[in-house]
């Protein structure tokens, strides 16, 4: 069972001084919570894509690699490329280039992306929002199984016979499909047997069994071996030293993201009724002290079959020693309870995912 973190670089208003972040100051924090997260035993570190004011990372290649010297062993990886968006060759580059830098470490994280801005930045038509994602997916598995390759689609001119560089150091550069719980995404990275991810971020995480199910049937008709098939989840949450803490401090950030993300979105109210609820024993929250948050994400793993969990931390603007705070607590106290109970867990006959 792997633990990690993920991050979007947000640079919100604070939601006591009202104060915003420079992306330059955030984007250094960032670094020092992936080096902080390599020391304290975490497995995964992903920095997500947006395209707007209030996130500091366009690029996470540059972000991972800028950790990638001052690390050892977590990997790195985007939470999500923004594929649709992007050039696969270049984004095969840059992960390679990470690759090389953290001498084999990297790893791609693809998906559509929960917000649009990319799209009219890059030229590209919302109208084929599905297609351009499933184009540029089939052309970055191309160049992560071949030097050379020769690729011809409808969104980006043709490539005959040519080879991409860097090659990573992995001999193939793992490439994770994210979903927020669309069918249609889990089956296609069952089809294609590649590691899903799943963004776990409202309504019960039980509710998400089906897919992998759904995901695992998928693989299975396409002939891969489901014993080898890995699922992570993305939910958010906060870990300090008990519940009380950790929900008081968490609560204002997050329901400021939520209640402006809501009204863009036509969501309704985020309260604190919601919040409690959502960190209840069967909420998608993971918010409280470290045995608290140990359960919940054992749960995960015994009821959906999660097998990487990845702690969204922060939500919105927090100070940044709490951030580092509840990594600690993250890797020194959540991550061995989790590890010894799954442990014993199979070692007791149940199935390995």
């Amino acid at each position: 069972m792997e633990i990690g973190i993920t991050t979007f670089v947000e640079t919100s208003p604070d939601v006591k001084t009202g104060e915003v972040m420079s992306h330059a100051q955030r984007l250094r924090e960032v670094v020092e919570e992936i080096v902080l997260a390599d020391q304290v035993g975490l497995d995964v570190y992903g920095v997500g894509e947006h395209h707007r004011v209030d996130y500091a990372a366009s690029s996470p290649a540059v972000v991972l690699a800028a950790a990638a010297a001052q690390t050892s062993r977590i990997r790195l990886t985007s939470a999500v490329t923004v594929l649709s968006s992007d050039d696969p060759v270049r984004v095969f580059q840059d992960f390679a280039t990470l690759d090389g830098i953290s001498n084999g470490r990297a790893e791609i994280m693809a998906g559509r992306g929960s917000f649009i801005e990319s799209f009219p930045l890059f030229g590209y038509d919302l109208n084929d929002y599905d297609e351009l994602f499933d184009e540029k997916l089939d052309l970055l598995l191309k160049l992560c199984q071949s030097e050379k390759i020769t690729w011809e689609g409808k969104h980006r001119p043709a490539i005959h016979n040519l080879g991409v560089y860097p090659r990573p150091v992995q001999q193939t550069l793992p490439v994770w499909i994210g979903s927020g719980g669309n069918q249609e995404s889990v089956v296609r990275a069952g089809l294609l047997g590649l590691p899903l991810v799943l963004a776990i971020i409202g309504g019960r995480p039980v509710q998400f069994a089906p897919l992998v199910e759904l995901y695992k049937k998928a693989a299975a008709h396409a002939g891969h071996d489901v014993s080898k098939l890995t699922v992570a989840s993305h939910s958010h949450g906060f870990i300090a030293d008990d519940d009380h803490t950790a929900a008081e401090k968490f609560f204002p950030p997050a329901q400021a993201v939520m209640n402006m993300l809501g009204r863009e979105r036509g969501w309704g109210h985020y309260s604190r009724a919601t919040f409690d609820a959502a960190r209840s024993p069967e909420g998608a929250l993971y918010v409280g002290d470290a045995e608290t948050v140990a359960k919940k994400i054992i749960h995960l793993r015994k009821e959906v079959g999660i097998t990487r969990f990845m702690l969204h931390v922060p939500l919105g603007t927090m100070p940044h020693e709490e951030v580092m705070r509840a990594i600690e607590l993250l890797g020194t106290e959540v991550a061995p309870r989790v590890r010894e109970e799954i442990a014993a867990w199979e070692a007791a006959g149940q199935p390995k995912e």
